[in-house]
């Protein structure tokens, strides 16, 4: 079966995008400032919970989107990567009480005590049935052509 596209309501999609040159449109708006306040934006779209009725409707349904120019450089793609994982991994980390290095070595092996598998579940939301509250949902979109 081909796989089918998804209907997204636009307010549950954060968009950044970069261009050739490595500019950022972020909610298709030029972006100037730094990439900790990019997360910051990130973390306050995810956490909105319905509050602002043009950010998400809650942490499940927000959906990061980050698409780049062939043109963009690695180093700057991996940049914008680094600063919208870094949202979720703070989120995590603070709901599950410890510092975001603790939390990238706890996700790196959740099993790997039942201290860590707690935590791990905490920082996630996890959920009867497998489910988590706060899903990382990170859509990497092929790139476009230079100026695309």
């Amino acid at each position: 079966v081909p796989p089918t596209d998804v209907e997204v309501p636009e307010r549950n999609l954060f968009k950044i995008q970069i261009n050739s040159s490595d500019k950022l449109l972020v909610e298709g708006e030029p972006w100037f400032s730094t990439n900790r306040e990019l997360t910051n934006k990130i973390k306050i779209f995810i956490l909105n919970n319905g509050q602002d009725p043009n950010s998400s409707d809650n942490p499940g349904d927000a959906i990061v989107s980050l698409k780049a120019d062939r043109g963009t450089t690695h180093k700057m793609f991996i940049e914008v990567l680094d600063a919208c994982q870094a949202a979720y991994h703070e989120i995590y980390s603070e709901r599950a009480g410890v510092s975001v290095a603790e939390w990238r070595e706890i996700s790196s092996d959740p099993n790997a005590s039942p201290e860590a598998r707690e935590a791990y579940d905490k920082g996630r939301g996890a959920m009867p049935g497998g489910g988590v509250e706060i899903p990382m949902a990170l859509s990497i979109a092929e790139p476009t052509k230079v100026g695309g």
